[in-house]
């Protein structure tokens, strides 16, 4: 069961799976923060974006640092709560429940 307030948020298709996005400030700063996992759906892709934090993270995160193109530059698997990740030259992050997404090359370490 998706949580509500990813629901009133538009769907996209990004690497095979379609996301809600991120559109506005309150939904880019809380993610799938404050979620079970269960809520979190197939995930979240935040627009405009090189840097996430997991704070009031209730499970583990993959994230997928994306370029222009919709492509990964990094993925970063299994990230706990209380961090803060980044990527230079990433365009959006794609959000996803720890060990829900595929598998994909990243080109940037």
């Amino acid at each position: 069961m998706t949580a509500a307030r990813l629901h009133r948020l538009p769907v996209v298709t990004v690497l095979g799976r379609d996301v809600p996005v991120a559109v506005g400030p309150r939904a880019r700063l809380l993610g799938l923060s404050h979620l079970d996992r269960d809520e979190a759906g197939a995930g979240l892709l935040i627009p405009r974006c090189s840097s996430i934090h997991t704070f009031g993270m209730r499970f583990a995160l993959d994230l997928y640092f994306l370029d222009e193109d919709g492509e990964p530059l990094a993925i970063r698997r299994g990230i706990g709560a209380q961090r803060v990740i980044s990527c230079r030259g990433a365009r959006a992050v794609l959000e996803i429940p720890a060990e829900q997404g595929g598998e994909f090359s990243s080109r940037c370490p």
